[in-house]
């Protein structure tokens, strides 16, 4: 099984941004000196718990900080930008990291509505037209950072437009999708596509099933290509991963019932304000989806779950938590995470 990583870039109650910065990229050489495939970074905006808002400069961070793994957008949320300015950026990382980075590329805001608002409203248009367009904005992206480039035909007359002017590689385009839309248009397209299992849980089976039974090869991809991502906290003991688990359950439960959002919070904070009775059946159905645990449970958990979905790598969001005391710019659970899951994987 190849293992790799999935960073939203946590703030804790603890941290400045600065902080978080510095501990994803003390969390990105672990996953490089440990052997994971892929260091992914997403992007969400206005959200006091993520300082994930700019993938593009995150990989070049991440890139300039390891030395092996590959670096990607997991993923760039296409209608919240222009086409050309994803595929500058993408073929300058390209170009400065030849064949380390990967182009993950979404549909959703990443965002609250007034936020999604004013981020698509810049790249030209309202927010409704931006999504209709996604598939024509995932074309030119690719033609654009294609060594050859793209025409544009502007009143009547086809002008040369190319995202760097000397390309000799782009890096591949993956779609996400937490729906049956991303899956359906990349079968169509002949690229590579992973569904958001850590977000949503529901639907995966039947999304890589559209994907394969329509995949149509092309110039990018001779067969289907996916991979499954998951929500991991892994420590010592069962008891204790659970209790580093409890900041993201809570987070996420806020985030799912229209709770204020706040920094992410250390282990004991979350423990001195325990999950109301009424939200329960929530975190048990969260709980099903997420692997917490010792590192041989978890590791079993993980072979099955990707026996379960066919795929022959994993991409692990580490979600735990921070305990009192703990150095600003650190994860150290985050980081213990993915150690112990190479130990027993890879």
């Amino acid at each position: 099984m190849h293992l790799s990583v999935l960073d939203l870039v946590p703030v804790r109650s603890d941290q400045t941004t600065a902080d978080a910065l510095a501990a994803t990229r003390a969390l990105a050489r672990v996953a490089d000196e440990a052997g994971y495939r892929r260091y992914w970074l997403a992007e969400h905006h206005n959200m006091p718990a993520v300082a994930a808002t700019n993938p593009p400069l995150l990989i070049a961070m991440v890139a300039a900080a390891t030395e092996r793994i590959r670096v990607g957008s997991g993923g760039v949320m296409l209608p919240n930008h222009a086409p050309l300015v994803i595929a500058e950026q993408f073929a300058l990382l390209e170009a400065a990291f030849p064949g380390r980075i990967d182009l993950g590329i979404g549909r959703a805001p990443g965002t609250d509505p007034v936020t999604s608002y004013a981020l698509r409203h810049g790249a030209g248009g309202v927010s409704e037209d931006a999504v209709a367009r996604f598939p024509s904005y995932v074309d030119n992206v690719v033609a654009m950072m294609s060594p050859g480039g793209v025409g544009l035909e502007v009143n009547g007359r086809v002008h040369a437009l190319n995202a760097t002017p000397a390309a000799t590689s782009r890096p591949p385009v993956w779609l996400l999708g937490s729906s049956d839309f991303s899956a359906r248009l990349a079968a169509a397209r002949g690229l590579p596509y992973v569904f958001a299992h850590h977000f949503s849980g529901n639907g995966t089976a039947e999304a890589l099933a559209l994907y394969r039974d329509g995949f149509q090869p092309s110039e990018e991809l001779a067969a289907p290509q996916t991979f499954l991502t998951v929500n991991v906290v892994v420590a010592g003991t069962t008891e204790e991963a659970e209790r580093l688990a409890l900041p993201q359950y809570q987070a996420m439960i806020a985030l799912r019932t229209g709770a204020p959002l706040r920094p992410q919070r250390l282990v004991e904070e979350a423990e001195a304000d325990p999950v109301p009775d009424a939200h329960l059946p929530l975190l048990h159905a969260m709980r099903r989806r997420w692997v917490v645990g010792d590192p041989a449970t978890a590791a079993a958990q993980l072979r099955d779950l990707a026996a379960e979905y066919g795929v022959d790598e994993v991409m692990v969001h580490p979600v735990a938590g921070a305990l009192t005391g703990t150095t600003a710019d650190s994860s150290p659970a985050r980081e213990e995470t993915l150690r112990l899951l190479a130990k027993e994987l890879l």
